[in-house]
């Protein structure tokens, strides 16, 4: 029994989204726990830790309710007074700060406003007031830059010249290996006699043509010197 009861309330509480409550009965009843509730946990503050608490809570129809561990008027006229010396000890620093960084906006705003006329004067514009002294700056500068840019292209066709001797070595062992492959078979393979090839050759004529091989071995082969004589 003692064990179902206890389930069930765990089951009870669960998390409660935070947000307005809608029911006007349920919300007020909500208020008045968790008033409650609040001012319990300002008194034990207040005695545990030997502290001055002040809560003032305005309900939703604008009734008022307070907890202070002492006198509410001295703690509010103490929070009043600390709130205004925190205030005027950290209103000269809030100030120079600002100035400060009102300064450093007014710099970087002229730097930039210098780097755009350079830059200007760099790629040919607005030089008609530079002196011969800031022509011949500008001038070593645009030479400057054209140095590092060619050095920059150089070293990248020097790169990809590199890849590409690399890609012709990669494909001359290519050749070379396949080479060497189509050697290795040609070797690989049986030789075959030259008397075996004659055998076989008249094999294979012994059924169909036998005749045509028997009339080309009676063909004289003697060798004659001298003029040609008739033949009966």
């Amino acid at each position: 029994m003692n064990l179902g009861m206890n389930m069930a309330g765990k089951m009870g509480r669960g998390k409660i989204e935070i947000k307005k409550i809608e029911n006007v009965t349920s919300r007020q009843v909500t208020f008045s726990k968790r008033r409650s509730g609040l001012f319990k946990k300002a008194h034990e503050l207040s005695v545990l830790c030997d502290a001055q608490v002040a809560a003032l809570v305005f309900s939703q129809s604008g009734r008022l309710y307070e907890y202070s561990s002492s006198e509410m008027e001295k703690i509010i006229e103490r929070y009043g007074k600390f709130s205004n010396d925190s205030f005027v000890a950290e209103r000269p620093q809030v100030e120079r700060y600002l100035q400060e960084l009102k300064k450093e906006i007014d710099r970087m705003v002229k730097k930039i406003d210098l780097l755009e006329v350079h830059h200007r004067k760099l790629m040919g514009q607005g030089l008609g007031s530079c002196s011969v002294a800031e022509l011949q700056e500008i001038d070593i500068q645009i030479e400057k830059s054209l140095r590092i840019v060619r050095s920059r292209k150089a070293e990248l066709y020097a790169g990809q010249l590199e890849k590409l001797k690399e890609k012709e070595r990669e494909l001359l062992n290519e050749r070379k290996r396949l080479r060497e492959e189509q050697l290795r078979e040609r070797l690989m393979r049986p030789v075959v006699p030259l008397t075996l090839q004659i055998c076989d050759k008249g094999k294979s004529t012994e059924d169909g043509g036998r005749t045509k091989h028997s009339s080309t071995s009676d063909v004289e082969t003697d060798l004659f010197i001298g003029l040609p004589v008739t033949r009966q």
